[in-house]
C-alpha cells in the first residue's frame, strides 16, 4: 500500500508506462531502420513527441478549455498542435536517418498524413480518452462523497433535535419564572430562543437569506457580551448592502464561535473581538479578529465545529467560489472569508 502511494505521489507510474511502450514500439519497428541504434533512436523520438501531446492535451487544454466549454478554441489549438508536432518530429527523424524527404514539406503529402499525422491524432485522442475516464471516475466518487456528507449532517441534525416543542415550553416556562423587574434576564433567554428556533426550524434548509443569517450572529454575540467584562470589547459592524442575497445556514457562527473561544485574557489590556461584514462586486467578505495569546487558553470549553469542518463544507458548498484567508500572529487571530453570491 505504501508502495503504491509513493508510485501514484511521484507519477513513476507514468514513466514506468511510456519506458514499456518504446519498449515495445523499438521490438515492433527496429527492423524497419538499418541499424538497432537508429531504430532506438527514432522510437525514443515518437515516444517522446507523444507524451508531450498527450501532457500538453491532458493537463492543459482539456482542464483549460475543454472543461470551461471553450470547444472551438480546443479543437483549433488541437489540430494545430498535431500538424506542428508532426512536422517537427519529421523533420528530427529526418536528420537521425540521414533522410533528406523528411526535411521539407514538399511531395508525397499523403503519406505524410498517414504516416504522422493520423497516427498522431487517434493516439493522442486515445490519452485524452482515459483523461476523460479518470476524471468522470473521479467526479463520480465526489459525488457520492458529497451525498454521504450530507446524509450524514442531516442525520446528525435529527439526532440533536430532542424533542424542540418540549424544550422550547421548558423555556417558556423558565421566561414567566423570571422577575418581571429583571428585564436583562427575560431578553436574554428570548435571544436564546430565537437561536433555538433558528437552528431547528429555519437553518435546516438548502439556503436562508442572510438577514436572517446575520440576526442569528447578532443574537449569539450579544449573548457572549453578558459573559464579558469590561476588558473584553465586542464590535459588530455590517454595511448596509449585505441584504438581498441567500447563503448556507449556520456557515458563519463556526467562526465567531471560534474567535470567542480564542479570545485572549490580559489584564489591564484590550482583548477583543471584530466582525465586518461588507458587500461589494458580487462578492460577500466576513472578517472576524480576535486577540490571542501565547499560551494555550480558551475562554470556553472545546467543543462545537472545528475550522476543518468549515473547509470541508465550503469547498462542498461553494466550489470555485470562496476564498478563505487566515491571518495568525504572536497578538492576533484573524478569518477572512469572501463567497461569489
Amino acid at each position: 500500500m505504501h508502495n503504491a502511494s509513493f508510485l501514484l505521489k511521484y507519477k513513476l507510474h507514468h514513466f514506468f508506462f511510456w519506458l514499456l511502450l518504446i519498449g515495445l514500439w523499438f521490438m515492433l519497428r527496429y527492423e524497419d531502420y538499418s541499424t538497432p541504434v537508429i531504430a532506438f533512436r527514432v522510437t525514443l523520438i515518437k515516444v517522446v513527441d507523444l507524451a508531450i501531446m498527450v501532457y500538453i492535451t491532458n493537463y492543459l487544454l482539456i482542464p483549460k478549455l475543454l472543461y470551461r466549454k471553450k470547444y472551438f478554441l480546443f479543437t483549433v489549438l488541437f489540430i494545430v498542435m498535431i500538424i506542428a508536432s508532426s512536422v517537427y518530429k519529421m523533420n528530427i527523424i529526418g536528420h537521425v536517418t540521414n533522410n533528406p524527404l523528411l526535411l521539407n514539406l514538399k511531395g508525397n503529402l499523403k503519406d505524410r498524413l498517414y504516416d504522422n499525422v493520423i497516427p498522431h491524432f487517434f493516439l493522442v485522442i486515445a490519452g485524452a480518452a482515459i483523461k476523460l475516464m479518470f476524471d468522470q471516475l473521479t467526479l463520480q466518487k465526489k459525488i457520492a462523497d458529497m451525498a454521504k456528507d450530507k446524509a450524514e449532517a442531516e442525520l446528525n441534525f435529527l439526532k440533536s433535535q430532542i424533542n424542540p416543542h418540549f424544550l422550547f415550553n421548558s423555556l417558556n416556562s423558565v421566561y414567566f419564572l423570571i422577575d418581571k423587574n429583571n428585564p436583562e434576564a427575560r431578553q436574554t433567554l428570548h435571544k436564546f430562543s430565537d437561536m433555538l428556533r433558528y437552528q431547528l426550524y429555519e437553518a435546516n434548509g438548502e439556503r436562508i437569506p442572510i438577514e436572517k443569517e446575520i440576526s442569528y450572529l447578532k443574537d449569539y454575540v450579544d449573548l457572549q457580551k453578558l459573559r464579558k467584562d469590561e476588558n473584553y470589547q465586542v464590535q459588530f459592524n455590517c454595511a448596509s448592502g449585505v441584504k438581498g442575497f441567500s447563503i448556507e445556514p449556520l456557515l458563519l457562527i463556526p467562526f465567531v464561535e471560534n474567535a470567542f473561544k480564542h479570545i485572549s485574557h490580559k489584564s489591564g489590556l484590550e482583548n477583543f473581538v471584530k466582525l465586518d461584514m461588507n458587500r461589494s462586486n458580487g462578492i460577500f467578505e466576513f472578517t472576524v479578529e480576535n486577540s490571542k495569546e501565547t499560551g494555550v487558553h480558551h475562554t470556553e470549553q472545546p467543543g462545537g465545529i472545528g475550522l476543518n469542518n468549515v473547509k470541508r463544507r465550503l469547498e462542498l458548498l461553494y466550489p470555485g467560489k470562496h476564498e478563505l484567508g487566515i491571518e495568525d500572529n504572536e497578538e492576533n487571530y484573524k478569518i477572512s472569508l469572501k463567497l461569489k453570491i
